[in-house]
């Protein structure tokens, strides 16, 4: 069994990717999860700047790999019976702690948007939209404080997201037929 992890910028198009390897037959995991639970455990609002709080404390208590880390049992069940998808791979640390525990059985996806385009589908996004100006801060934060860009330059695959829901399907699909080959 495989396990496919789906990286990108906020925006980029991850959730929709995810989807499609849903569809496919891949069994889902989502990172974020775990920050939303714990916005609600605290009794927090569902916003980006919560969410950001969240996720740099829960960095700094479990690591940089802690979101991997702490979702590897629900990964390890899921393989028990299907391929799993990770939507929302971030660090460099998530990346080479994924990379050691499943090897060869491990890929990245890319998806890729410019920032013009993520900014703005980030406004009219429906759950949690974000200002031009709140998109361009969680850019930088999750550059400099997440390492997120290696596990995007490390990726197998790269989907360029620029155009229609419809020609990010396609291309999704046919990266997954190529790793099923």
């Amino acid at each position: 069994m495989k396990v496919v992890a789906i990286v990108g910028m906020a925006g980029s198009g991850k959730s929709e990717v995810a989807s499609t390897f849903e569809k496919s037959g891949f069994a889902r995991v989502r990172f974020g999860d775990i920050t939303d639970e714990e916005v609600r455990r605290r009794g927090l609002v569902l916003n980006e700047q919560n969410e950001r709080v969240v996720r740099q404390e829960l960095r700094a208590e479990h690591g940089m790999a802690g979101y991997a880390r702490l979702s590897l049992p629900r990964i390890d069940r899921l393989l028990e019976s299907s391929d799993a998808v990770v939507d929302g791979l971030y660090s460099w640390e998530e990346y080479i702690l994924m990379k050691e525990r499943y090897g060869s059985r491990f890929a990245v996806v890319a998806v890729w948007a410019s920032p013009r385009t993520r900014h703005r589908r980030l406004a009219k996004r429906p759950v949690r939209p974000l200002t031009p100006e709140e998109a361009a801060s969680r850019d930088v934060a999750e550059i400099q404080n997440l390492n997120k860009g290696g596990p995007i330059a490390m990726a197998d695959f790269t989907i360029i997201n620029e155009d229609s829901l419809e020609a990010l399907e396609k291309e999704t699909v046919n990266v997954v037929s190529g790793l099923r080959q």
